[in-house]
């Protein structure tokens, strides 16, 4: 059995070094373009090469996420920076956008591409899709159950990743809206403004439920579940974290990297407290097992705090004027930071002082605003922080073989490293001895002088049948030349090739269409003189009291996808392998024109853009199509609708136990967000219809089709 690689996240050259110690197999990072995570510190185009170099000689592999996705005006910027990576040997990057997947292996065919869980694929189908176009690895959603996942991988050759710790939306990834209609933030751009983070209050049928974080999750913690992830079969453990700090980092990578070598010695795994104690201190939003391993709606999400909780460490038991007094029941020290959890407000600072007054009872004199009974959680553990960076600003050693010997009249070193690189340096400047030759202790002594470099002698053999002078400057150059021989061979080359762009689409005509998506007769009687419609209705009954020009708007979330011999409108990749007659809905997250030739190259046969296009982007996508191209590409968009913004496995419902009728999640500026669940998969609406004007308009650029969505 192969073994399952460890992935962690690295925000900078410092995180990227603290995974690498702390034992991860392969880093993943961001540019400062295209990154999903646009607002982490991400690394420059030299710190990138510094990194790849950095990473393959400890045998670690790097992979590039450039997981936004790409507009029109973006695309040779974008095509420059792959073509930058791919030079500078990345192992892979990692894309989102369906287009630039389709664009990116066409042109570079030795370049790996991995598919990031922003693709939405969720289902056997979309892997076995993305395997058949080239695909290398694919990126799981996070939802998709460990069942699945087994099942995918038996009827599959392409490499599975799965997220097993960190950070998790509340929507499925790729497929949220909400910042990006709220505040022009979007995160299929890498400017999520965590929206899930915020509070919300419910009202359900009029009545009002408290204000919570009720789209909050906890963190994923997979840590007792590695066993049955690796022999799921999965290629790769992923750790969230690129915006986390190199302590977290570290102290996440070192755990899982325990856990998975006990596995393959033991076959088993054991946790003792203090690895969770470890994992809650560096950072935790209480954890959760996660949908993969069917977590339940009430273990999900943290409704009362959506940042790091720490670690409860006592209560306050006397508030004074000028001093509080808490009870501890673990221990607290100097520089240790804490949060006091009051009604009137959560108060949190670094302890510089505090006076014991009791065995467990301690005074820290500061002037707070808290009540008896309030509790007190520790944040930041100084002690533990110290000992990560010690470790970290340790300097790894990979562990080669030398062997010193004579070839004829040539003294030859050799060095053997773990990957099965060998590298020989010879020399003649050396002298036969009279009488005494230079002691073997004293070359082994200097042989092993590797100093600050990377490497260091497990085994080093001298085999010198003869007295033999040599001069020590000789024996430090042959053990120089010998480590950046063997630097080159680690520091390997990814073979470049550059390809011609292909692709046959087929040419449809210029029409002036309009269509909706309705879920009922008494909505059809209101746009019976349209020229095609949508139908969400599993039963068909609606489909079949239409008869003409009615197309099946399937679910945006399908594990297991049914037969169907009927025109559909689909939202996932899966979708489109499985079936024939297909268009494509929205969440297909089309904003440029190799998306839309990608998708009409599969069959598609209408392909709906982005609700993130504006005018201008819809026009110079059309425009460039027919440059490119020389046809007509058969596009759609929504010119009215209240939009889908999550759509997520959390049924908040449920959570609730509240009746699935007039319900809606309210915000603080009172903005009401419509939430409905169906087959257990909750979809969030915006919380006002968004109208497009100067309908002519879009005819005239080239949009075939303009749809209404009136299904709520």
């Amino acid at each position: 059995m192969k073994k399952v690689e460890l992935l962690s996240p690295a925000k900078d050259m410092e995180t990227l070094k603290a995974a690498i110690n702390a034992g991860a197999d392969a880093i993943y990072v961001g540019t400062k373009l295209f990154s999903a995570r646009a607002l982490s510190q991400n690394f420059t185009n030299d710190e990138i090469v510094e990194a790849i170099k950095y990473c393959h000689t400890y045998g670690v592999k790097i992979y590039v996420a450039l997981n936004t996705l790409i507009y029109e005006n973006e695309i040779n910027s974008f095509l420059k920076l792959v073509e930058f990576l791919h030079k500078n040997n990345v192992d892979a990057i990692i894309l989102q956008d369906i287009g630039m997947m389709d664009l990116v292996r066409k042109i570079y065919p030795n370049l790996e591409i991995h598919a990031s869980t922003q693709m939405h694929i969720h289902n056997l189908e979309g892997a076995k899709l993305l395997e058949k176009l080239g695909i290398k690895r694919v990126v799981l959603a996070r939802e998709t159950p460990i069942n699945l996942i087994k099942k995918i991988k038996k009827n599959t050759n392409i490499e599975l990743e799965v997220f097993v710790h960190g950070a998790l939306c509340i929507s499925y990834s790729g497929n949220c809206l909400m910042s990006s209609l709220i505040g022009k933030r979007s995160g299929n751009q890498g400017l999520c403004a965590q929206c899930c983070r915020q509070k919300y209050y419910i009202s359900s049928n009029n009545n009002f439920i408290e204000n919570n974080y009720y789209l909050s999750t906890k963190d994923l913690n997979t840590i007792n579940y590695i066993k049955d992830l690796i022999e799921s079969g999965v290629t790769s453990l992923k750790i969230e974290g690129r915006m986390k700090r190199k302590e977290y980092v570290y102290q996440v990578t070192q755990l899982y990297r325990k856990i998975i070598d006990y596995y393959y010695q033991k076959k088993k795994i054991i946790i003792n407290n203090k690895d969770i104690l470890d994992l809650k201190k560096v950072y935790n939003r209480e954890f959760t097992k996660g949908f993969i391993f069917n977590e339940s709606n009430n273990h999900y999400i943290n409704k009362f705090r959506p940042n790091h909780m720490g670690i409860e460490i006592g209560k306050i038991i006397n508030v004074n004027t000028n001093y509080i007094e808490i009870m501890l029941s673990d221990n607290l020290n100097i520089n240790d930071g804490i949060r006091i959890i009051s009604k009137n407000d959560d108060i949190g600072f670094i302890v510089t002082k505090f006076k014991a007054i009791k065995k467990n009872i301690i005074r820290i004199y500061k002037k707070l605003n808290v009540k008896v009974g309030d509790k007190v959680v520790k944040t930041t553990d100084f002690n533990q922080i110290k000992e990560i960076n010690i470790n970290i600003n340790k300097t790894k050693k990979i562990a080669v073989n030398g062997y010193l010997f004579k070839d004829k009249d040539t003294l030859v070193f050799k060095i053997e490293d773990n990957l099965k690189n060998i590298v020989k340096i010879s020399t003649k400047n050396y002298e036969i001895a009279a009488n005494n030759g230079t002691d073997i202790k004293r070359i082994e002594l200097q042989l092993r002088k590797t100093g600050n470099t990377f490497f260091e002698f497990k085994n080093l053999k001298i085999n010198l049948p003869e007295k033999i002078y040599i001069k020590i400057s000789e024996l430090n150059d042959l053990r120089r030349k010998a480590i950046s021989k063997l630097i080159l061979k680690r520091q390997y080359n990814i073979p470049f090739k550059k390809e011609k762009y292909y692709i046959n689409v087929p040419n449809f005509p210029v029409e002036r269409k309009k269509g909706v998506l309705i879920n009922s007769k008494q909505k059809y009687q209101k746009y019976k003189n349209f020229d095609y419609y949508y139908v969400e209705d599993t039963s068909f009954s609606l489909y079949n009291f239409i008869n003409k020009n009615v197309s099946l708007r399937l679910p945006r979330v399908i594990e297991n996808l049914k037969n169907i011999d009927k025109p559909v409108l689909v939202n996932d990749l899966g979708s489109i392998y499985k079936y024939h007659n297909v268009c494509t809905d929205f969440s297909l997250n089309v904003v440029n024109s190799y998306s839309v030739a990608f998708l009409h190259s599969l069959n598609v046969k209408k392909v709906c853009l982005s609700y993130e296009l504006n005018d201008n982007q819809i026009k110079e996508l059309i425009d460039n199509y027919h440059k490119r191209y020389k046809k007509h590409p058969n596009l759609e968009i929504i010119v009215k609708s209240t939009p889908e913004v999550m759509i997520s496995k959390f049924n908040l419902e449920k959570f609730l136990n509240i009746e699935n009728k007039n319900n809606y999640l309210v915000d603080k500026f009172n903005n009401k967000f419509k939430f409905k669940v169906k087959d257990n998969i909750m979809t969030i609406y915006f919380y006002k219809e968004i109208t497009r004007n100067n309908i002519d308009n879009y005819y005239k650029i080239g949009i075939n089709n303009l749809r209404i969505n009136d299904e709520i």
